[in-house]
């Protein structure tokens, strides 16, 4: 079975939302080749609609000789959406019927991880569907005050196992978790 990898950038205090805006800032040789590391270890894309029309508008028109140009321009993309009638950059396939039951059989295919950037929304949705295998959240030291949180106020309560840890020299953290099992999610 494939995984199902969403990796966040967030704000000490949760905020998600534009962090081409704030996190360059926070940006290091280190981090970026970790995140090249986890590109590398998915062979796919799944993306929310906002997510996948920010990325469609810049990186199509980015030259191949920049590495997650090439990876993110040719990797096959699913966009989940109910509002879009079709997607049009190379290599993406639109997910508009029962999301769960398409998620789950795309996991069931051959290949390797599937990766989710932004879509706060989907990551969501995925949580309740107990279909997100890993949640990376890259924290930033730097409290925005407002924005898209990734976890809005009305969620499911997800009890989440932390398995990995890594500090980088911009004071960035790295938190990888896991779900729990349904035990410990009851506690």
């Amino acid at each position: 079975m494939r995984k199902l990898v969403a990796t966040e950038s967030v704000s000490l205090d949760g905020v998600m939302e534009s962090p081409e805006e704030w996190s360059p800032a926070y940006s290091t040789q280190e981090l970026e080749e970790a995140n090249a590391a986890g590109m590398a270890s998915s062979d796919a894309l799944l993306l929310g609609r906002v997510t996948y029309e920010e990325l469609a508008a810049f990186w199509p028109t980015q030259p191949d000789d920049n590495p997650i140009a090439k990876f993110i321009n040719n990797v096959p993309k699913y966009v989940v959406s109910t509002t879009l009638e079709d997607v049009e950059w190379n290599n993406s396939t639109l997910i508009a019927g029962n999301v769960e039951e398409e998620i789950d059989e795309l996991k069931q295919q051959e290949g390797e991880g599937i990766g989710i950037v932004g879509s706060g929304t989907l990551v969501r949705s995925l949580f309740d569907y107990g279909l997100l295998d890993e949640l990376v959240l890259n924290v930033h030291p730097l409290v925005l005050g407002d924005g898209k949180r990734l976890f809005d106020e009305g969620g499911e309560r997800t009890a989440l196992n932390l398995v990995g840890s890594t500090m980088y020299d911009s004071g960035v953290v790295s938190l990888t978790y896991e779900p729990a099992d349904e035990e410990e999610d009851a506690k």
